[in-house]
């Protein structure tokens, strides 16, 4: 059976594990080394069954901890050019361990990792589709101002999907933020807003996709129950039912112990 747990997805830090039958590869390692090992043994996950480190973009919330992560295991560093070069200049990348450029997919094992473009305020951001050794498919598609064609239909194709539900347009219109990254957050390359991502998910659950997770939401803007009912509405007013249609939950800050398996 394949396993997808989110050990941290929030605007300060995101890493989700992915894998069956001993593989397994982690998207993004934005918290420390130590607070990522932490996650893992308290989901009884092994660090030798992680082949890979996929970074979706240089942004600290998602590589804090990469390099001593990585050096630490030996484990290999993908992501895009763009993104690797931004790495190599903040010196997040230890140069006595291996990275590559995953231009559109790579096989590690018996897993398939597709990358997908996203739209995001970075140097070349993506998200990535994990093919599981057992066949099944898991998307990890945060950090994105827009729902792009190229990212709903990876997303179409899946069993689970982590999706960005970040912020309550209206939270954040009447929030602190300085109007100049309210402006950046609503932008086209900023962030998905709760109503945006609940629009997509009937799409989604039609096309086969059964387990949805919410995932980083802001902490100023959101919060999770308004992320959960926001997206819930939206499926029930489809005529969709949860449990039989469908599976949603709002992924943790930090990991609950609790997993996707399927």
């Amino acid at each position: 059976m394949a396993k997808l747990v989110t050990l941290f997805s929030s605007s300060s830090g995101n890493s989700y594990y992915i894998g069956a039958s001993g593989q397994a590869v982690l998207i993004d390692a934005g918290r420390s080394c130590k607070q990522i090992e932490q996650a893992m043994m308290s989901n009884n996950l092994d660090m030798r069954s992680v082949r890979a480190i996929f970074v979706t973009h240089e942004h600290t919330d998602h590589c804090q901890g990469l390099k001593v992560l990585a050096s630490r295991y030996g484990i290999t560093v993908y992501s895009s050019a763009g993104t690797m070069a931004e790495l190599e200049k903040a010196g997040r990348l230890d140069s006595r361990f291996n990275t590559d450029i995953i231009e559109s997919k790579v096989s590690l094992g018996d897993m398939l990792i597709e990358r997908v473009n996203t739209p995001h305020d970075a140097c070349e951001s993506c998200g990535y589709r994990v093919t599981t050794a057992d066949g099944k498919r898991v998307m990890v598609a945060t950090d994105m101002g827009i729902m792009l064609p190229s990212v709903r239909n990876a997303i179409s194709e899946c069993d689970a999907a982590v999706i960005e539900s970040n912020h309550d347009v209206n939270m954040l219109m009447s929030g602190p933020y300085p109007y100049v990254l309210k402006r950046r957050i609503l932008s086209d390359k900023g962030h998905l807003s709760n109503m945006a991502c609940a629009q997509e998910l009937p799409h989604f659950v039609n096309s086969g996709v059964k387990h949805l997770i919410l995932g980083h939401l802001s902490a100023e803007n959101n919060t999770p129950d308004v992320a959960f009912q926001t997206s819930l509405c939206s499926l029930l007013q489809a005529g969709m039912k949860e449990g039989e249609d469908f599976t949603l939950q709002v992924a943790p800050k930090e990991t609950n112990g609790k997993a996707v398996i399927f």
